[in-house]
């Protein structure tokens, strides 16, 4: 390094510690970039810039990486830790002069010829000050700002005003030795890495800072002037009697209610806000799989996420999130509802789009909106919409809506320029601030109209909410599914891409549950979801704090020995540690006695709970079912678990979107039963397994797990006894019949899940049992009972708490006759 660069390094180091707060991405390289800090790095930067180099040493030290400003002996010779691609634009000079990178890079692969034990990692840093797209019109900030490489005056202005949005970005690194193996000169090789680099360098910044802006008015022409929407606006003045000036204008009002409009300074200020905001409110953000998504976006896919949604907090969480992993935000499809002022603005600026809840009827709004969602996959936006359309009530997924995802598939058919990548993503809370409207919803009141009462009145209750869980599922790449699922879609594309093709509809629901079983094979596990699960089990939702620990941590090592699914996560904590935040939130209550700590809910409030449960309710439904088939019977073999497991998980998958085939879930069952025998909760004795001895440590665990399955076990004795009763019966007034009868058991027995009798669950029930050919079809799409719904009944009845099997077969069962009894008492 020469004298004039040192002493300009020790000029600027203390100013630039001043100004510059840096991000780095990601945050563990050693984990997902399998950097070796113990080994010799060689930084890779795109430009010569003393401010990047500062910054990357700030981010270095706090990753506990050498020094860039260092140097790096090899065979004798010292060499610079940091290397760049090219010099900084010069102030006066048109050029800036060449670098010697590629005479540096043959020196070292010519030493490495020479010396076989020399391998060097050399790491590509991409340095970025904010991430302010290209745009359309360049602006006033854009004359300082917006260079490559540019010069010193113009660099302290960037540093000067984003010096506090510093990213430093790391790839993965590559060895010195594999480059110096490969074939041809010193030379050729030096300047094929420099190349590859360089293209590197390109897409790194497209994948942080986005592709171009369109300003309004290219957006307009480019939507009203398509084909697909030309023709709507034509049907428009036809069927409407309208003008082609008042069509247009309809079409151009349309663009103006559905589109964003994308600030990258709104998304400045909102993460130094949102950063206040969740170190208030939140302890940690837990963050899962976040490295699928940087290896798409620097692969150059076009990224689609499709999120679970279960708080209005979703909409800032999720993109906070990705703002901090180094990816551009999302453009994000938001309900209309959420148009309002001043939210709504804000909203569109932050990069949200608008959707009515419903498109039917409007062919005009549905072709403004499709050509709309086509542009953004087509300019290179990342996209985020909700599969469940809204908010789940419950905590559990609800059935996808598919008209996004129709979209989707019909954008990919009329061709995208990229490889499209759909990223499922779990969220998770351990307090969720609408869960008591949710409850109150599902009740029967009517839902509330967003406000700015309601906004405000959130904003002020907003504490103490513990931890945020984003896990990112594994993509799905659209075309490989279409590829698998309707070969001929190619086909449409040389036809009409815009009629409808015959394989549409299968294939977007087939996509529709594909998704939502990924996001589930991603969930996160946390302290209040497992607390959840533990109290609703307890006869009266109440557990001492002994018993309660070692549940929580059997439950933990049970998913640790035989996980759900290798995306799902655990907490780091242990079960003691993992209760002790828990009871931090002071969302449940804590007494005690002689005898010492007892842990409930707090008064009222154990409904609550079941929203937490819900979240996770899937990862134990598997377990639940041999638990409570051994707990009935308390004596069962393998093989009799393994049959009932095979009739029920159907009906379980489709309800609850789980992840394995038939053959997985029983091979899981297998895995799961070596678990239980493995800690004790259950015991073999010759051929039968049975619960552990009432003296166990492990018997209050395994009976508490026996017991969590047993509502979705209750509700389907319900519709099966309905259906014995009846034999035949038209679907809507099986639904309604079920909701009723559900209801009379939740008074009588005091079930804490307003999901027992949710219409939607029964619902999506009667569907499985139909799609699995449990009930045979009758006149006019009527359900009739069959030999094989009377043998699932059978062995659902069986696993049924007693007083409840026996108040269906006497109250629900015999109802006719016992009201013909009366009657005729009456005459």
């Amino acid at each position: 390094m020469s004298w004039m660069r040192q002493a300009l390094l020790n000029v600027f180091r203390l100013p630039v510690k001043w100004l510059v707060s840096t991000k780095s991405t990601p945050a563990n390289v050693e984990a997902e970039l399998g950097i070796d800090k113990s080994r010799p790095i060689i930084y890779l930067l795109p430009t010569n810039s003393i401010t990047d180099q500062l910054a990357l040493q700030m981010s270095a030290e706090k990753l506990g990486l050498p020094n860039p400003m260092g140097q790096v002996t090899l065979a004798g010779k010292d060499y610079p830790a940091s290397l760049f691609l090219r010099r900084t634009d010069p102030l006066f000079r048109k050029h800036a002069k060449e670098t010697d990178i590629e005479h540096v890079f043959a020196e070292l692969f010519h030493i490495h010829r020479e010396h076989d034990e020399i391998d060097v990692q050399v790491v590509p840093v991409f340095v970025s000050w904010g991430r302010a797209p290209d745009k359309g019109k360049p602006g006033f900030a854009d004359l300082i700002t917006h260079v490559a490489a540019p010069s010193w005056f113009r660099k302290f202005f960037i540093v000067l005003f984003l010096g506090r949005d510093n990213f430093i970005s790391y790839s993965k690194a590559v060895s010195s030795r594999v480059m110096a193996n490969q074939h041809g000169s010193d030379e050729s090789v030096a300047h094929k890495l420099v190349r590859v680099a360089s293209t590197h360098f390109q897409r790194k910044r497209q994948s942080m800072t986005g592709p171009t802006l369109l300003d309004r008015q290219q957006l307009n022409n480019a939507i009203l002037g398509s084909e697909s929407v030309k023709r709507a606006m034509a049907e428009e003045c036809r069927g409407k009697n309208l003008s082609a000036d008042q069509s247009k204008s309809l079409a151009s009002g349309y663009v103006q209610e559905i589109a964003a409009d994308y600030r990258e300074g709104l998304i400045r200020f909102g993460d130094r806000l949102l950063t206040r905001i969740w170190n208030k409110i939140y302890n940690g953000i837990n963050v899962g799989h976040a490295n699928r998504i940087r290896e798409l976006a620097n692969n150059g896919h076009e990224i689609i996420y499709v999120p679970c949604h279960r708080s209005h907090m979703d909409y800032l969480l999720l993109t906070y999130v990705i703002y901090h992993e180094g990816l551009v935000t999302p453009h994000i499809a938001a309900g209309i509802n959420l148009n309002f002022w001043p939210v709504g603005g804000i909203f569109r600026r932050g990069g949200a789009f608008f959707l009515r809840r419903s498109f039917a009827g409007n062919k005009l709004y549905t072709a403004v909106f499709r050509e709309y969602l086509e542009l953004l996959f087509k300019k290179g936006y990342a996209v985020k919409y909700y599969p469940e359309g809204g908010r789940s009530r419950t905590g559990r997924l609800i059935p996808p809506k598919t008209g996004m995802l129709a979209m989707t598939i019909q954008a990919a058919v009329k061709g995208v320029n990229r490889p499209v990548s759909l990223v499922p993503v779990y969220i998770g809370y351990e307090n969720v601030m609408e869960v008591k409207s949710y409850l109150n919803e599902l009740k029967g009141s009517s839902k509330k109209k967003e406000s700015n009462l309601q906004v405000f009145s959130a904003i002020r209750k907003l504490k103490n909410y513990g931890h945020g869980f984003v896990n990112f599922g594994e993509p799905l790449s659209l075309t490989q599914f279409l590829d698998s699922q309707a070969p001929e879609w190619r086909k449409s594309q040389l036809d009409n891409p815009d009629k409808k093709p015959a394989w549409l509809t299968p294939t977007v629901n087939g996509l529709a549950s594909e998704l939502m079983t990924r996001i589930n094979s991603a969930a996160a596990i946390n302290g209040m979801t497992l607390t959840a699960l533990c109290l609703l089990a307890s006869k009266t939702q109440t557990m001492s704090k002994q018993e309660l620990e070692q549940a929580m941590r059997d439950y933990l090592t049970l998913l640790a020995n035989a996980p759900y699914s290798s995306d799902a996560t655990l907490p780091e904590e242990d079960a003691t540690a993992l209760l002790a935040n828990t009871l931090k939130l002071d969302r449940l209550q804590v007494t005690e006695d002689s005898y010492g700590t007892l842990i409930g809910p707090q008064p009222g409030n154990a409904v609550y709970l079941t929203y937490y449960r819900n979240n996770i309710i899937h990862l134990f439904a598997l377990p639940g079912v041999i638990m409570t088939a051994v707990f009935a019977n308390q004596k069962m073999e393998r093989t009799a678990i393994l049959q009932l497991m095979a009739a029920l998980y159907p009906l379980l998958q489709r309800e609850l979107f789980l992840h394995f085939s038939q053959d997985e879930a029983l091979a899981y069952t297998s895995t799961l039963i070596d678990a239980f025998k493995q800690s004790g909760m259950l015991v073999q004795g010759g051929r039968y397994l049975t619960p552990p001895d009432a003296n166990s440590d492990h018997f209050h665990s395994s009976w508490l797990l026996s017991r969590c399955m047993q509502e979705t076990f209750q509700r389907y004795a319900v519709v099966l006894t309905l259906l014995k009763r009846e034999k035949v019966i038209s679907r809507g007034e099986l639904e309604r019949e079920s909701k009723t009868v559900a209801e009379r058991l939740s008074k009588l027995y005091g079930m804490h899940s307003p999901e027992f009798y949710d219409k939607n669950v029964l619902s999506s029930f009667i569907s499985a049992l139909r799609d699995n050919h449990w009930l045979d079809s009758g006149d006019g799409g009527s359900l009739k009972y069959s030999e094989e719904a009377s043998a699932l009944r059978r062995d659902i009845i069986a696993l049924v708490w007693p007083e409840i099997a026996q108040h269906l077969e006497k109250d629900i069962l015999h109802a006719d006759a016992k009201e013909a009894d009366n009657d005729s008492s009456a005459l």
